[in-house]
């Protein structure tokens, strides 16, 4: 089973237009949003849930009215002021640390375990999805995005199938990690600007410590072609590979309002360049050990 991983440096690059690409190009995925914090694949794909389950998230602390004696102790040391002059715990501010369950002298505090969000399993024209939703005020730690991979994969060992898309989050942090951990392939989006070709770096580096292979494609490149050659020589010298250009296109936008794939809404520029990444990018999970 090969896995590819679809990220960025950032939010907003084009990640969930390529996937939806790549799997209307290859229906027989199966499918990941690990984007939890703000999932949005499932909007081009119109999945039908079929499955769900809780997420568990941090313990926070509850303090019992019965046994309180209201000392004070707990809410003068609670750095994240959860705790307040009424001695109950604002679940929100609560970072789960347990500081006032170790000092509190009546015994008054317990944790408890929080419903952070919920995972689904949905079935979608192309394959097999799974994706998430947090809570309000929930933290994703990394934990949601791993539950939905392993669901995935799950799924795809029961049913035979050989390759998952991962639809990752923007950034580089233990979501990230979390997305991108033990995959095959990894195609980093990134756009012709200084920002662009800071987040990439800072993508690049973090493939480059798990050893999973790189390859980058520039979105709307077009707008900045001296800034876009600068982004391939330096992936080049990171030894990625450049998977190709991906020109500004109006019916991206209109293939998003319609909620379709861009490569099933259009034949315009952006689609054939589109088209032609999966190209190698599917050569290159082929080749891939």
């Amino acid at each position: 089973m090969k896995q590819l991983v679809i990220v960025s440096g950032k939010g907003g690059t084009g990640k969930t237009t390529i996937t939806a690409s790549f799997a209307a190009l290859r229906p027989g995925w199966v499918l990941v949003d690990a984007d939890v914090d703000a999932a949005d694949l499932d909007l081009l794909l119109e999945p039908k849930a079929i499955e769900s389950g809780p997420f568990a998230g941090r313990d926070k602390a509850v303090i019992s009215a019965e046994r309180c004696s209201h000392c004070d102790v707990c809410r003068q040391a609670c750095r994240f002021q959860a705790i307040g002059k009424d001695h109950t715990v604002d679940p929100t501010a609560c970072e789960g640390c347990g500081l006032c369950y170790r000092l509190c002298p009546d015994a008054a505090v317990h944790m408890e375990k929080t419903l952070a969000g919920s995972w689904f399993y949905s079935q979608t024209r192309f394959g097999p999805l799974f994706h998430a939703r947090l809570g309000v005020a929930a933290e994703n730690s990394g934990k949601l995005v791993s539950l939905v991979r392993q669901k995935a994969q799950e799924m795809a060992r029961s049913t035979g199938m050989d390759a998952v898309l991962i639809d990752g989050p923007p950034g580089i942090g233990c979501p990230v990690i979390a997305a991108v951990t033990g995959c095959t392939l990894a195609l980093v989006v990134t756009e012709p600007t200084p920002s662009g070709l800071h987040d990439l770096e800072r993508a690049l580096d973090l493939l480059r410590h798990f050893q999973i292979p790189a390859h980058v494609v520039v979105n709307k490149f077009d707008l900045n072609r001296e800034v876009t050659a600068q982004i391939e020589k330096f992936s080049v010298q990171r030894g990625a590979l450049v998977a190709g250009r991906i020109p500004y296109d109006n019916c991206v936008a209109k293939a998003i309002d319609s909620g379709k794939p861009l490569v099933e809404y259009s034949e315009g520029p952006a689609a054939t360049a589109a088209r032609l990444v999966w190209q190698q990018m599917n050569a290159a999970m082929k080749d891939a050990v």
